[in-house]
């Protein structure tokens, strides 16, 4: 039992010891990645490396040898703009001389920075053939077996460290792309929902405040033309004139807001069908309705049919407020039509700005539910609206 616990208690030790070492080379991992050493600082290092080899490693070399493993190290300053003049100019070294860390650099430096691949394996060859000692005199079966295995080592060993480099900075370079082109994504979908939910409040403030508004400035002209005294008509000519302000800031805000597109989206709750005797009651007009709609379409259709009426009984007291309407609906061959038609103004009408956006964003809606919206003039200085949708609605993808 006492060895069991031992055992365990070591095997406890040792995880635990695995899992600070692995947090402790994974941080070293992340600082060094972090604090990236400058380029001259590298440079530096490789330089200083291969002139220590040239110098040190050499017992009883010739002038010549010494020149040629010097000028080896004194080449990898040429290596970052001139990589193959580098890996060419070291070569003389590592033939003649002792230039094993120059030739190296430069041949990771080819694997590094270059995209031909016959090249690389050029370099390759000539490294290889370099180390092996194949250019000097004959050397036993031993020797030339450790040379060549030695060889393959220098000569690949360099040039797959280059290629991962390579490797690894062109992939970053393409995580950094798809990273900015998913930060350009999300900006332009941000930017888009923007643009629908201002398209979305400025039909909203046109087809509910819009109609408002309007109707408020009916009944203050009702009254300002009715009124008892004189300080009765002023209030309602004061009410009148800030409804007509209200509505000039209002087209300007809609105009604003509809300029960066429109959406099919609605906000909730939004009338229906069963609302339509109310919307008529309020305006004040002399309508009559005649709406056989079965209640169970569907929530965007009613909403289209109730706005469609919302905004030509606006049209109407704007232009002919004393005019008689009709307001008739029905479902025939799979479509719900509906229609609004009023008579000639009977009195002076009262003039109220528009937006001039109303018929446009009713054909909008209707559009948007595979419908149409049709408006002109009738005979005799009157106006009509027809209104075509689907039943079973399909929306728009124009």
């Amino acid at each position: 039992m006492a060895e069991r616990r031992a055992g365990a208690r070591l095997a406890r030790v040792l995880r635990t010891t695995d899992g600070r070492l692995d947090r402790l080379v994974d941080a070293g991992l992340r600082w060094v990645r972090a604090h990236r050493a400058p380029w001259w600082l590298v440079d530096a290092v490789f330089v200083a490396a291969a002139v220590a080899d040239a110098v040190l490693d050499i017992s009883g070399a010739t002038a010549l040898e010494t020149w040629l493993s010097v000028l080896a190290a004194a080449a990898l300053l040429l290596r970052r703009r001139f990589p193959v003049l580098a890996f060419v100019l070291t070569m003389p070294g590592l033939f003649v001389g002792s230039a094993v860390v120059a030739a190296s650099v430069a041949l990771f430096t080819i694997g590094e920075r270059t995209e031909r691949r016959w090249l690389m394996l050029l370099a390759a060859t000539v490294q290889f053939v370099g180390f092996s000692g194949f250019v000097g005199p004959p050397q036993s079966l031993d020797e030339i077996v450790v040379s060549v295995v030695y060889a393959f080592i220098f000569a690949l060993g360099p040039l797959a460290v280059g290629l991962l480099v390579q490797t690894r900075a062109r992939l970053t370079e393409q995580l950094a792309e798809v990273r900015r082109a998913r930060e350009d994504e999300r900006a332009q979908a941000a930017e888009v929902a923007l643009s629908r939910e201002r398209a979305l409040l400025a039909r909203e403030m046109h087809d509910v405040v819009s109609h408002q508004v309007t109707l408020i400035a009916v009944q203050a002209g009702a009254m300002q033309v009715a009124g008892r005294d004189d300080a009765e008509r002023g209030f309602a000519r004061t009410i009148r004139q800030l409804c007509v302000v209200t509505l000039q800031e209002l087209r300007e805000m809609v105009q604003v807001l509809r300029a960066s597109g429109g959406t099919a989206r609605e906000i909730a709750p939004q009338p229906v069908l069963a609302d339509l005797p109310r919307l008529v009651a309020d305006s004040g007009l002399e309508t009559t309705i005649t709406v056989d709609l079965p209640e169970d379409l569907g929530q965007p259709v009613q909403r289209a049919v109730y706005r469609f009426v919302q905004e030509g009984l606006t049209n109407v007291r704007k232009h002919s407020p004393d005019a008689v309407v009709r307001v008739s609906g029905r479902v025939h061959d799979g479509e719900v039509l509906v229609d609004l038609v009023n008579g000639p103004a009977r009195a002076e009408r009262i003039e109220l700005p528009g937006s001039g956006l109303g018929l446009v964003g009713l054909g909008e809606r209707a559009s948007l539910l595979g419908g149409s919206l049709d408006a002109g003039p009738q005979p005799g200085d009157g106006f009509a609206l027809h209104l075509r949708l689907p039943v079973d609605h399909t929306p728009s993808r124009g």
